[in-house]
């Protein structure tokens, strides 16, 4: 007999009770992951640079009766990171179960081209912010007893890819 894989239809694997954080969930695999922690039964914050995008995708989510709110944030930054962090705790009530960081960017032009800035914000998006909300998530994770931090990567630490700005 062939196993039953989870599902948010198996009363075996749930996550009710429990909340999340997913930094860049509107789109790609954060949005999937926003979609698969709300049906398992948790309380889920995202967030994203695009408004217009945030709001479409809390709108589409509360359509289909899932918790999930969100706030307009640019983790490249480090205030923006800190005020994510207060919002959350604000929300889940000083705890957090789940710390999914995704976010990332790219730069698609040739390395030659890419500047200071360039590299600067790469570096800013797709290393610190997720070392920075991490520390700014442990307190919240520690608190909560049952603490859970997934780092999702590209592809592009494993392989070459060839428009990508790698300074």
């Amino acid at each position: 007999m062939t196993p039953t894989p989870p599902s948010s239809t198996n009363s075996r694997w749930r996550l009710d009770g429990m909340t999340a954080l997913v930094t860049g969930g509107t789109r790609g695999i954060g949005y999937a992951v926003v979609e698969e922690l709300a049906a398992l039964g948790a309380v889920v914050h995202t967030c994203s640079r695009n408004g217009s995008e945030l709001n479409q995708r809390l709108q589409e989510w509360s359509a289909k009766g899932l918790t999930v709110t969100g706030s307009i944030c640019d983790l490249a930054s480090r205030p923006q990171r800190e005020l994510l962090a207060a919002k959350v705790s604000s929300l889940f009530n000083g705890k957090l179960n789940i710390l999914i960081n995704n976010v990332g960017t790219a730069i698609v032009k040739p390395t030659i081209e890419c500047t200071t800035e360039d590299y600067s914000m790469l570096m800013a998006t797709n290393l610190e912010s997720s070392y920075h909300i991490s520390q700014l998530a442990h307190p919240l994770l520690k608190t909560s007893g049952v603490g859970n931090i997934v780092f999702i990567s590209s592809v592009a630490g494993l392989v070459h890819v060839s428009a990508s700005c790698d300074i």
